[in-house]
């Protein structure tokens, strides 16, 4: 006996038939999503700008979303660690990267890298901004820019500045200030906030530039000198402060930025449905006024708007880190 005839429309029927399933099932684990625990990568340790933001905002996607959102901290390589796990991770919106500045200038620093910034990871949305203050030691001898870059000169090693590292916004804005003061500097990069803090107190590191998120307690204290922020116009979280261009440093303006992304492959509607809760989550009130209290501002960006900042931001600090010769070790 033989069987059914299976001819070419049969198969062309199972394989539309099949594709149609498929189809299917991944729309309704989008219209779903998500149905369990969902990851976000940070690029840093527990307790800077970073980790605190990061937390905040998913504490609130967790009651928006009805699921677990934790944080993974990655800390370390600049960045490229926690870049690398998510542009390498499953596309399905379970493994999120809360990218930060560095991302912008890794390949400048370090060549060639194991993941493609530009086609393996794509934007979500831009979520806050770190204003990046100049601080010194309240019992250093000197008390203003003028005479911190005057000591410096004074000194055959120059100065020593504390850094989170290579390539981050804090240690490009001080190697700027090296430059257009005409003055020796070093960064020391340190692997946290409390560590460079207590080199400065201690008088080891001559000053930092850092977001003003964890030195505030320092500051309110009267252990922190706050001599500057290298932003455009002075910050509403601390406006006493004086801008650098105000300073004579007109050049010298950077941030600390933070926004999520997704691997590339990660379906538009997952991408549509994080973009429009972040934006309604980062437009209450309370949710700025306590990022404001952490010493960090709201930027709202849209994943347009955020795909066009981290390109602009990978620009123009390539060139910084051309024509300022600086190279990651």
């Amino acid at each position: 006996m033989t069987g059914p005839t299976v001819t070419r429309r049969t198969l062309l029927g199972g394989a539309a038939a099949t594709f149609a399933w498929g189809h299917t099932a991944a729309s309704h684990a989008e219209d779903k999503y998500p149905s369990r625990l969902v990851r976000l990568v940070s690029p840093y340790g527990a307790g800077g700008a970073s980790d605190i933001s990061l937390r905040i905002l998913a504490e609130e996607l967790g009651h928006r979303l009805g699921q677990q959102f934790i944080v993974e901290n990655r800390p370390g390589a600049g960045s490229r660690l926690a870049n690398e796990q998510v542009a390498h991770a499953q596309p399905d919106g379970y493994t999120l990267l809360y990218a930060a500045a560095p991302y912008a200038t890794a390949e400048a620093l370090f060549g060639k890298l194991s993941y493609d910034s530009r086609k393996d990871l794509r934007p979500i949305a831009g979520t806050v901004i770190a204003p990046i203050f100049l601080m010194i030691s309240a019992e250093a001898s000197f008390k203003t820019l003028d005479e911190l870059i005057a000591y410096g000169k004074s000194k055959p090693e120059g100065l020593t500045f504390a850094s989170p590292g290579v390539g981050s916004q804090p240690s490009l804005a001080a190697e700027l200030l090296f430059r257009d003061a005409g003055v020796k500097g070093l960064n020391i990069p340190f692997r946290g906030d409390s560590m460079a803090y207590t080199e400065l107190l201690a008088g080891r590191v001559d000053a930092t530039l850092t977001a003003i998120s964890t030195a505030l307690p320092y500051v309110q204290s009267g252990k922190f000198r706050v001599l500057g922020v290298a932003s455009a116009e002075r910050s509403a979280i601390y406006p006493q402060a004086p801008t650098l261009r105000e300073q004579g440093y007109p050049d010298i303006v950077a941030a600390g930025w933070y926004g999520f992304m997704a691997p590339s492959a990660t379906p538009q509607p997952i991408i549509d449905r994080l973009e429009s809760e972040l934006g309604s989550i980062l437009g209450q009130a309370e949710i700025k006024q306590k990022l404001f209290a952490q010493g960090l501002d709201v930027r709202v960006d849209t994943t347009e708007a955020f795909g066009r900042f981290v390109a602009a931001e990978t620009s123009k600090w390539s060139a910084v880190i051309h024509d300022v010769g600086i190279k990651a070790e």
